[in-house]
């Protein structure tokens, strides 16, 4: 049986996924083993990168410290075409000093239940975000969270309502607001999944 570190939304890509198996039987040709596995998953466009033995008390989910989400808005007039599917395309141009500050208002141990799906399971909607960062280059503008674990659609979410700051559709102000009423009906539209990436796990 494989147990992975998490799960993502259809459409949702992972640089980095993480898994681990119990393997009864010692993995004398690691090269060997990697070609074997990735011949029959390469189809599936999954490729196993590396493994690594782990500790007998190891799990894929439950010993990560911390996860990394990134986010793609590709922001210009023209369509992508080479990162079709690899981003969420916004012609309109966004203010990204107020997404900024807009960002810092999402680090720390919060509320989150505004950015959680209706089918989220998870036992509270309190979590730590450890960071928030934006950064722009080439009509890309990239959002990296850090947190141990997140919410159902919470980055989408996120994503969403920072983009209503960059239109200027909301005040910073009313994006506070939004956070603090813990209400998922006041979120803006979340942010379409092609553009969100398992960035890395951190163990």
């Amino acid at each position: 049986m494989i147990f992975g570190s998490g799960r993502t939304d259809a459409g949702v890509h992972a640089i980095a996924q993480s898994a681990h198996f119990v393997c009864k039987n010692k993995i004398l040709k690691r090269d060997k083993f990697l070609k074997s596995i990735n011949h029959f998953l390469n189809n599936d466009d999954i490729s196993i990168i590396d493994i690594k033995k782990r500790k007998d008390n190891f799990h894929a989910r439950f010993s990560a410290k911390m996860r990394v989400y990134k986010y793609i808005i590709i922001n210009r007039v023209g369509r992508p075409v080479l990162d079709k599917s690899r981003g969420w395309h916004i012609m309109k141009k966004l203010d990204l000093n107020i997404m900024k500050k807009g960002a810092k208002k999402l680090v720390g141990t919060l509320d989150f239940s505004t950015f959680r799906s209706s089918s989220c399971r998870a036992k509270s909607p309190i979590k730590t975000m450890k960071s928030a960062k934006i950064s722009y280059s080439n009509n890309k503008i990239e959002i990296e969270f850090k947190s141990q674990s997140f919410l159902q659609h919470q980055v989408r979410s996120m994503v969403g309502c920072l983009k209503y700051l960059g239109e200027k559709k909301w005040s910073l102000k009313k994006f506070e607001s939004v956070i603090k009423s813990k209400k998922r009906i006041l979120c803006a539209p979340p942010a379409p999944a092609e553009g969100l990436f398992l960035k890395r796990i951190i163990y």
